[in-house]
């Protein structure tokens, strides 16, 4: 029932090669044929997908047993790897595999129907999600239920394909039901994301009476101002309300908690008004210069100076003897990588890694450590994988997994550089590429390239992207700014 990919890489590849080049001399019924047949191969691409991952999963499994790996830690860094190589995050490559070993063992049919193209790989999901709370024998009902007939199931919108799950699911194992509702209540957390145009994300999953009765409050209290003559859109008192409420208690004030700080990463030269180059919050992101300035001149604000390179941006190196990584250095690494180091990988940072491990004789210095969520690094200490600090124009750190794939993280600028790397081995100044751009530009006056620019361009040859080699001299480039708010 769930077949081993006979295809290999090479081939895959090839047909991608015909795809990237439809044909062009197609009728508007044919587009849409052609719509639905790569859709249709899309979910079959995404159902080999689940074949390769399980299979890959179980190989890696057997060969860390054969290892004497003990069997709680069997399969660490399994996930992170299939992560990488569909450049997600480790969170979506876990998904991945769950729902992969999912469809191998416990949904056959709709394994079945996924690998014929017939649904995509969210209805799958759908699927596992609301069968989740039951047996495993319960579990295949429900699956030949809605998946033994493919046309059936095919047919299905998701809202229909849920509510159909769920009244299966009730019906088989009712107390189910009432276990999953307390297991949801004990996941409930807040959550803070960037949204665009500098503004962000805040989300709480609650328990529903909770939630329903956090939301009256803010909308009596939306509708009790309204009525006053507040000018403020009801969304915009009951967002404003919820922001009072929580950082003072009380739904007046407009005031905040001196105890809670915001890190800004700011150029000195934007505090001052001579740049508008973007700061950046930690736990947020970039924000522009104007609203930098406004946030460090918060009053209560304090200031601490960074000296970065200005040629790169990177932070310059902070050493230290000890074994565990000191305070202000773990610091320094949140504050330079900003996010977990994985590639793909946008968690927050909570360990303070070494690149090369302390028990190999890594230095507990700024050149060898990293900042890493807590899965990556756990994958990281799995058997078959390395890392190691490589040169670059700011900290980077090349990782090894366990099948030989090598990826390279380098840790944001925190300021604009003025080199780029314009093609291996060769450093240009920003300037001379704005030069060239304009000069390149055939016009009546410059109808050719100007000579000046490769002579800027060889000038500028020498300068090295390793620390070390950098000829100019660090200076005090950034400063960070701790926001009470």
């Amino acid at each position: 029932m769930f077949e081993s990919c006979r295809v290999d890489a090479g081939r895959v590849r090839a047909l991608a090669s015909e795809l990237s080049t439809p044909a062009a001399d197609l009728d508007d019924q044919e587009r849409i044929e052609l719509i639905r047949a790569l859709e249709e191969l899309k979910c079959m691409s995404e159902a080999a997908q689940a074949v390769v991952s399980a299979d890959f999963d179980a190989s890696q499994r057997a060969d860390q047993a054969s290892r004497g790996v003990p069997r709680a830690r069997q399969g660490r860094g399994v996930a992170e790897q299939i992560a990488l190589a569909r450049r997600e995050s480790p969170h979506r490559g876990r998904q991945h595999l769950g729902l992969a070993n999912i469809l191998r063992h416990e949904l056959p049919h709709t394994m079945t129907a996924f690998a014929a193209g017939r649904i995509t790989e969210w209805k799958v999901t759908l699927v596992a999600r609301e069968t989740a709370c039951l047996s495993l024998e319960d579990r295949r009902r429900v699956d030949a239920e809605l998946a033994g007939n493919p046309e059936r199931i095919e047919a299905m919108g998701d809202g229909e394909l849920v509510a159909e799950a769920r009244r299966l699911a009730y019906e088989l194992d009712a107390a189910s039901f009432v276990e999953r509702r307390r297991k949801a209540e004990s996941d409930r957390r807040v959550a803070l994301r960037p949204a665009p145009d500098v503004m962000s994300q805040l989300s709480a999953l609650l328990p529903v009476k909770d939630g329903v009765e956090v939301y009256a409050v803010l909308t009596r209290e939306a509708d009790r101002r309204r009525a006053s003559g507040d000018p403020r859109s009801r969304g915009q008192i009951m967002a404003d309300t919820l922001v009072q409420r929580v950082l003072s208690g009380d739904p007046f004030a407009t005031g905040t908690d001196p105890d809670v700080m915001v890190n800004l990463v700011v150029s000195d030269a934007v505090l001052w008004g001579d740049s508008d180059e973007a700061g950046h919050v930690q736990g947020y992101g970039p924000v522009p210069a104007d609203l930098a300035r406004e946030m460090a001149g918060t009053v209560g604000a304090w200031l601490r100076r960074l000296y970065v390179r200005p040629e790169t941006g990177s932070l310059v190196a902070m050493d230290s003897a000890a074994r565990q990584v000191p305070a202000k250095l773990g610091q320094l690494f949140r504050l330079r990588d900003q996010v977990c180091r994985t590639p793909w990988c946008d968690a927050p940072i909570r360990h303070n890694d070494h690149v090369t491990p302390a028990i190999d004789g890594g230095e507990t210095s700024e050149p060898n450590g990293q900042g890493l969520c807590e899965a990556c690094n756990y994958a990281k200490e799995a058997a078959g994988w390395t890392a190691r600090p490589r040169p670059g124009p700011r900290h980077t750190v090349e990782t090894t997994t366990p099948t030989g794939h090598s990826y390279e993280s380098t840790s944001p600028p925190l300021t604009s550089p003025r080199f780029v790397e314009t093609r291996p081995g060769v450093w240009t100044l920003r300037a001379s590429l704005a030069l060239k751009e304009r000069i390149d530009a055939p016009t009546a006056h410059h109808p050719t390239a100007h000579p000046r620019v490769a002579k800027a361009e060889y000038q500028v040859r020498g300068v090295n992207s390793g620390h070390d080699r950098v000829a100019h001299s660090p200076r005090m480039s950034g400063c960070l700014a701790a926001v009470p708010t």
